[in-house]
């Protein structure tokens, strides 16, 4: 299964440690500075689980999240994030999020347990939509 996963974050220290965990773990990451061109990437690519800050310039998390789902319903969306609040969870589940984890990030173990969930998810939709299209052929 390809494991090609978005990170999108203003904070290039963040992009750079989180890259390199989960590129260690065997996953294909592209880290993204600009929240604004997130969509473009995802229109261009076969992206399907995406990693996003909340705090971000010009547009942050939570309304990427929104353009993400309103886009692809199927594109699983991690929120990671220093903005620790009641509001900041229930937004994003409210929005559509898989999870909300908190930075500082200093186990990556819960991040991989949490994309691992997330491709899971992701197949058994793809497995669904395979056997739909089956069904309607015979």
């Amino acid at each position: 299964m390809n494991k090609k996963v978005l990170h999108v974050d203003d904070d290039p220290q963040i992009l750079r440690l989180v890259g390199r965990q989960l590129s260690s773990a065997g996953y294909d990451v592209i880290s993204l500075e600009q929240p604004e061109k997130a969509m473009k990437v995802l229109l261009d690519s076969s992206i399907r689980v995406c990693i996003l800050d909340i705090e971000m310039p010009r547009i942050n998390g939570l309304e990427l999240l929104q353009d993400i789902k309103q886009y692809d319903g199927g594109i699983q969306v991690v929120m990671l994030t220093g903005l620790v609040t009641l509001s900041t969870v229930l937004d994003s589940m409210r929005f559509g999020a898989e999870s909300c984890l908190f930075k500082p990030v200093e186990k990556f173990d819960t991040l991989k347990e949490v994309l691992e969930a997330a491709f899971e998810k992701q197949l058994r939709w793809w497995n669904a939509l395979h056997e739909l299209k089956q069904r309607q052929l015979t």
